[in-house]
């Protein structure tokens, strides 16, 4: 078995584990904190905007069953990668959305990936999802990992609330 870890700022981060949790090859999908120079930031420091940080997934995966590519298209389908702002009604540096890579490889393909998605028409605005390179990611309290099975009907409402599900809906249909 291959480990291999990709990390993604999709905004905010317990709509960002499901997607990812369900798909063979995915070993783990941790929330956190990554980007900025602050150790151990809390959750309310960090959406304080003033840490650098973003909310972020971080995901361990075989690659022999799962390819980083396949994680990047998930990725793009679960976020408005021309929204420069934030995400949906998150608004703020820590909810701007980033992928975060671990390797010259994954760098080139997350390029490739961002180039493909922009030149498909998808989308009328420039793709403005940074692709940066990874620093430490500090894992956030316990009370927001796996927070869709923790708390189902508030993520439920969230998840629709903010816009994000709508969103992937008319831009994505079943393929987000």
């Amino acid at each position: 078995m291959t480990q291999s870890i990709a990390t993604f700022a999709g905004g905010c981060f317990w709509c960002m584990v499901k997607p990812f949790d369900r798909y063979d090859g995915v070993q783990s999908v941790i929330s956190g904190y990554t980007g900025g120079d602050i150790e151990n930031p809390s959750y309310e420091l960090v959406c304080t905007n003033t840490t650098g940080h973003r909310e972020a997934v971080q995901i361990t995966f075989d690659d022999n069953i799962i390819s980083y590519e396949e994680l990047l298209t998930i990725f793009w389908r679960q976020i408005d990668p021309t929204d420069a702002g934030g995400q949906f009604f998150d608004r703020g540096d820590s909810y701007k959305t980033a992928i975060y890579t671990h390797s010259e490889e994954q760098r080139l393909a997350a390029e490739k990936s961002k180039k493909e998605l922009q030149a498909s028409g998808k989308f009328n605005e420039p793709i403005a999802t940074e692709i940066l390179p990874a620093k430490v990611f500090y894992p956030a309290e316990e009370a927001h990992q796996a927070y869709y099975l923790k708390n189902p009907d508030h993520y439920h409402r969230y998840a629709i609330g903010s816009g994000r599900e709508q969103f992937k809906k008319v831009n994505w249909g079943d393929e987000a």
